[in-house]
C-alpha cells in the first residue's frame, strides 16, 4: 500500500529560488525573431472561429509575425490556407482582412497570375511562356490547416506533426460538456497591447497581482482575492483543508453563478454542465502560444493572442453564446465585466513592459505562487532549445 502523499507534496508553490526569463526576452529584436521561428511559426494557431466562415468564398487574412496568410472557404466548402503570396514575383494576393472572393479564382492584383481556391495555378496572362515553365510547379504555398470544436488552427510548418487538439496543455480544464461547435459570437473586442506576448502569459498564469489590479474580480472569486488560483496554492492550505469557503477552496463568492457586473446569468444556462462545472465558475483551457478558452455556465470567452513585435501584442476576445440564448441574453452585464478584466491585464502588462530596459535589471525571480510561470518560461526554453535554423 502506498503511503498518501506529504503536505509537502500537496503544496504548489516553488520551493526553490527561481529567475525568470531575461529581461533582453521581452524586448530585444532578435529574442523576439527566435521567438517567432521556433514558437510561432511551428505551433498550432487559433486564427478564427469556423462560423466567420460559413459561406463558400468567404476568407480572412491573417498576420503571424511577419507572415500573411489567408485562409477561406472553397466552392465546395472546403476550408484551406495558404500564404498570402503570390507565386510570381511574391506580390500580396488579397489586400483586405476579411471578405468574400467575386470569383472562384484568387488574382494577384500584380501580374494577374489566378489560382484555384485549391491553391493550383490555372492562368498566366503572360503573352508566352518559358520553356519547361508548367503551371502545376507554381501553386500557392499550402499552409496546414486543423479545426478543433468549430475552431480554425493554422501551422505555418511545412510538414507539422498532430493537429489542433494536441495542441492544448494536458493540465487545461475539460470543455467537452460545453456545445462550443454551434455557439455564436455575441461581442469581439481587439485591441493592441504594448507588451510583449509572454508578458500577457506570465500575466495569465499568476493572481499575485489579481487584489491590487482587479479587485471587482477578486471580489467575485474570493481566491483570486488572497493572491492564490488554487487551494494548494497556500503554503498553509491544511489549515483549512475541510473549509469549503470560496476563499479556501476557489469557485464563485456565495450567491454568484457567472463572470457578469453582477455575477448572475443573464441567460439561459448549458444544460449537459456537471455540478462540479457549474460551481466552478470558471473552466480554462489552454492552447499556447495563441489562444485561452474560458467556459462559464452561460457564456464562453475566447482570447487570441498574435505577436505585431517585440513589444507589441494584439489581443482578440469574443464572447460566445448559444444562438437562441442571444436574443434573450443581457450581454452588455457580461461583456463589460469581461472587457474590464482583459483591460485591467493589458494596462498592468504594459507597465511592466516599460520597466524591463532598465540597463541593471537581467532578470528578475519567481515567488512561490508563481509556479505555473516557470512552467511557462520551461516551455518557452524547451521549444527554444529543439528549434533548429536553417543553415
Amino acid at each position: 500500500m502506498q503511503p498518501d502523499p506529504s503536505e509537502h507534496d500537496l503544496y504548489n508553490g516553488l520551493t526553490d529560488l527561481e529567475p525568470t526569463l531575461p529581461s533582453s526576452a521581452y524586448w530585444d529584436a532578435g529574442a523576439y525573431r527566435r521567438d517567432l521561428d521556433a514558437i510561432w511559426y511551428r505551433s498550432w494557431l487559433m486564427v478564427c472561429r469556423e462560423a466567420d466562415l460559413a459561406q463558400p468564398l468567404a476568407f480572412r487574412t491573417v498576420r503571424v509575425g511577419t507572415q500573411e496568410v489567408v485562409v477561406l472557404r472553397d466552392e465546395a466548402g472546403a476550408l484551406r490556407a495558404f500564404h498570402n503570396t503570390c507565386r510570381h514575383r511574391g506580390s500580396q494576393l488579397c489586400q483586405e482582412s476579411e471578405g468574400r472572393l467575386k470569383t472562384r479564382l484568387l488574382t494577384c492584383p500584380y501580374h494577374a497570375w489566378s489560382y484555384s481556391l485549391r491553391g493550383d495555378l490555372v492562368r498566366v496572362p503572360s503573352k508566352s511562356l518559358p520553356e519547361r515553365f508548367d503551371k502545376a510547379d507554381f501553386p500557392l504555398y499550402r499552409v496546414a490547416l486543423s479545426v478543433w470544436r468549430g475552431f480554425v488552427f493554422i501551422h505555418l510548418g511545412e510538414d507539422p506533426d498532430g493537429t489542433a487538439e494536441a495542441s492544448f496543455d494536458r493540465a487545461s480544464g475539460n470543455l467537452s460538456n460545453w456545445p462550443l461547435e454551434t455557439l455564436v459570437t455575441g461581442q469581439r473586442l481587439s485591441k493592441v497591447m504594448n507588451c510583449n506576448w509572454k508578458i500577457f502569459w506570465e500575466n495569465f498564469n499568476e493572481c499575485l497581482h489579481c487584489p491590487g489590479v482587479h479587485k471587482d474580480l477578486s471580489r467575485l472569486v474570493p481566491i483570486y482575492g488572497r493572491g492564490l488560483m488554487a487551494r494548494h496554492d497556500d503554503p498553509d492550505w491544511t489549515r483549512h483543508a475541510d473549509n469549503d469557503a470560496p476563499e479556501f477552496a476557489g469557485g464563485l463568492r456565495a450567491g454568484a453563478e457567472t463572470w457578469s457586473r453582477d455575477g448572475q446569468v443573464h441567460g439561459p444556462v448549458f444544460a449537459d454542465l456537471t455540478a462540479a462545472e457549474r460551481a466552478a465558475g470558471q473552466t480554462y483551457a489552454t492552447s499556447l502560444p495563441s489562444m485561452f478558452i474560458v467556459g462559464h455556465v452561460d457564456y464562453v470567452r475566447t482570447v487570441r493572442l498574435a505577436p505585431l513585435g517585440p513589444e507589441q501584442t494584439e489581443l482578440t476576445a469574443e464572447w460566445l453564446f448559444a444562438p437562441d440564448a442571444l436574443a434573450q441574453t443581457d450581454i452588455d452585464n457580461i461583456v463589460a465585466f469581461g472587457t474590464q478584466v482583459l483591460e485591467e491585464d493589458a494596462a498592468i502588462c504594459e507597465i511592466n513592459q516599460r520597466g524591463l530596459r532598465s540597463m541593471r535589471h537581467e532578470a528578475g525571480v519567481l515567488m512561490p505562487e508563481e509556479y505555473d510561470l516557470r512552467r511557462f518560461h520551461e516551455w518557452v526554453r524547451q521549444r527554444h532549445a529543439a528549434f533548429q535554423p536553417n543553415c
